[in-house]
């Protein structure tokens, strides 16, 4: 059983002893959080692990390994492998729903209404519904009288915000579609709330439409001056005008309708806003004395600028702390990249489509292989072949369930004929489309799943040879792609050889990289609230995890307010 979290992160010295913990940890295994998979082979990246863990786990059932990065351990493993794991597990912040209750006053999650969810998968529905409740709990708690919606995308958070919650909502998206589709499906709303007013005699009462401002956010100061200019209807409509003036703004006043001034208040709120777009939005939140309160849920860590490698200064999005800058641990785009993966993920995906996953990969890193072999060139270029993984699932659990029915339905034809029909699939879209580029190696992946599924009546050579037609079609799919002519079977078969006896360790060097994720953004999150807890007793802030982990991996919010 997992160790459970001995650390807080109630004061700013909480905070950075959990810091440090992890930066001692992290130290011996830099070659592991900064490794690239795709090199695997070219680097022998196995090498560098502990040979009695990668003898162990090499045998392991795949089941056994996806629940590692959930601190989970066997019996039978050396004491050393157990305790990197516990100890790992116990270092990462819970990721368990919160009972909000406890935390937020007044906090009640309520079911959005059919036409404000529509367009919603259950992931955003659940995830709206619950931060929307967290933002009117603390919009409410601050008197606020607009909330600013941070990378607002379609517009779900702030329209919830607007018609169920009757808040002032100002939503902000850099992509111009976004706001079309925002506006739009905002009058659909109103029309159905309107329409409802009448029904039940109520026309006089108002609704609030969420104001609409499409701009890139780049600086403190930018998003300063868009949520100022959001208080005012003529400036809201014309955003980039006055963004061409590059000035700061003072800050504003609204007059009420007793013509006293009252000092503006505001709450920015941001749903999974990528990258630095979530830094941003702290930095205003202390800069700003019109800010009163933020809600941010990050993302995209791979996507944040890092002092030393992307930018200087108070700029970059990583580190934001003075402790974490003294701890002197960067990070860097493959340690950001890992900070992405999440336990609760791996931990439920079931046998074969781990499986899949770490075919996936080893046919990857051979591929790489055959670059750094044959098409020295592009190596320096860091080729990229597509991120193809959710799609392929997809395509993958479609076969499974096809497969199934028309076993059901055609009293299961031989396996000789379904494997020959999709081969045959597989050769026909050898050279991806135009408009679907990821076609063939989509198929290669559910060949890939078919052929694992069906090693308990092979030969172990025709499983071999199975898997070279499988790397042999990825590769000259992958060379295509990249616009390469394509490489002879001979040479092709000549770096399988040599891959193969390896392969079966990727599925363990991957398990082990990815329990690193989740403390990897546990330090990029602490490193967050540290940065807040180092303004002094003026504010307060928590960090939570507000969403089901299984649904919405990034679940984590960082509620701050000024006393």
């Amino acid at each position: 059983m997992a160790m459970q979290c001995p650390y807080s992160c109630e004061t700013a010295t909480d905070t950075l002893q959990w810091i440090k913990a992890i930066v001692d940890f992290l130290q011996p295994f830099t070659f592991l959080i900064n490794a690239h998979v795709v090199n695997f082979f070219t680097d022998k990246l196995w090498e560098a692990v502990d040979k009695d863990w990668i003898d162990c786990l090499r045998n392991e059932p795949i089941e056994n390994l996806l629940l590692i990065p959930s601190g989970v351990v066997q019996d039978h493993w050396p004491d050393s492998l157990k305790e990197f794991v516990l100890t790992l597990k116990s270092l990462v912040l819970p990721r368990k729903q919160a009972d909000l209750h406890k935390v937020l006053p007044g906090w009640k999650v309520t079911s959005i209404s059919s036409v404000l969810a529509q367009g919603m998968n259950l992931k955003k529905k659940h995830e709206v519904e619950v931060l929307s409740a967290v933002v009117n709990s603390v919009a409410n708690s601050v008197s606020t009288d607009t909330i600013v919606d941070v990378g607002a995308g379609q517009g779900y958070l702030a329209q919830v915000l607007s018609f169920q919650f009757q808040h002032s909502v100002v939503a902000i998206d850099a992509c111009s579609h976004h706001g079309k589709v925002m506006n739009a499906r905002a009058e659909r709303i109103k029309k159905h709330y309107a329409a409802q007013m009448r029904k039940f005699g109520s026309e006089n009462k108002s609704l609030n439409m969420p104001k609409t401002i499409t701009c890139q956010v780049m600086s403190i100061d930018m998003l300063r001056a868009l949520t100022n200019m959001s208080l005012h209807k003529d400036d809201a409509e014309q955003p980039k005008l006055m963004l061409q003036n590059n000035k700061k703004l003072d800050r504003r006043k609204l007059k009420s309708s007793g013509n006293a001034e009252s000092e503006i208040s505001l709450v920015l709120a941001g749903l999974h806003a990528c990258g630095d777009l979530s830094v941003t939005m702290l930095k205003t939140f202390v800069d700003c004395k019109e800010v009163n309160a933020v809600v941010s849920i990050g993302c995209c860590y791979n996507l944040l600028s890092e002092e030393g490698f992307d930018i200087a200064g108070s700029l970059c999005g990583f580190p934001m702390s003075s402790g974490v800058k003294s701890a002197n641990f960067p990070l860097g785009k493959s340690s950001r990249d890992l900070a992405c993966q999440s336990a609760e993920r791996w931990g439920s995906l079931e046998r074969d489509a781990g499986v899949h996953n770490f075919e996936l990969h080893a046919f990857r890193a051979a591929f790489q292989m055959v670059l750094s072999r044959y098409y020295m060139e592009v190596i320096v270029t860091s080729p990229s072949v597509g991120r193809q993984g959710k799609a392929l699932r997809r395509q993958q659990q479609r076969r499974i369930l096809e497969s199934r029915s028309q076993c059901e339905e055609n009293s299961c034809p031989s396996f000789s004929q379904k494997h020959s029909d999709t081969t045959r699939s597989s050769v026909e879209i050898g050279e991806p489309k135009a408009d679907d580029k990821s076609a063939s190696v989509l198929d290669m992946a559910a060949l890939s799943h078919e052929n694992s599924s069906n090693k308990s009546i092979r030969q172990e050579s025709a499983v071999s040879t199975d898997k070279y037609l499988l790397f042999e079609k990825f590769c000259q799919s992958g060379l295509c792609r990249l616009g390469l002519k394509p490489l002879d079977s001979e040479n092709l078969r000549g770096i399988w050889d040599e891959a193969e006896p390896f392969a079966d360790i990727i599925g363990p060097y991957w398990s082990l990289r990815a329990a690193l994720g989740p403390l990897l953004e546990t330090y990029i999150l602490l490193d967050r609230l540290l940065f807040l807890q180092e303004q002094g007793s003026s504010l307060e802030a928590v960090m939570l995890p507000i969403f089901d982990p299984v649904l919405s991996p990034r679940n984590v919010a960082i509620i701050a307010k000024k006393k």
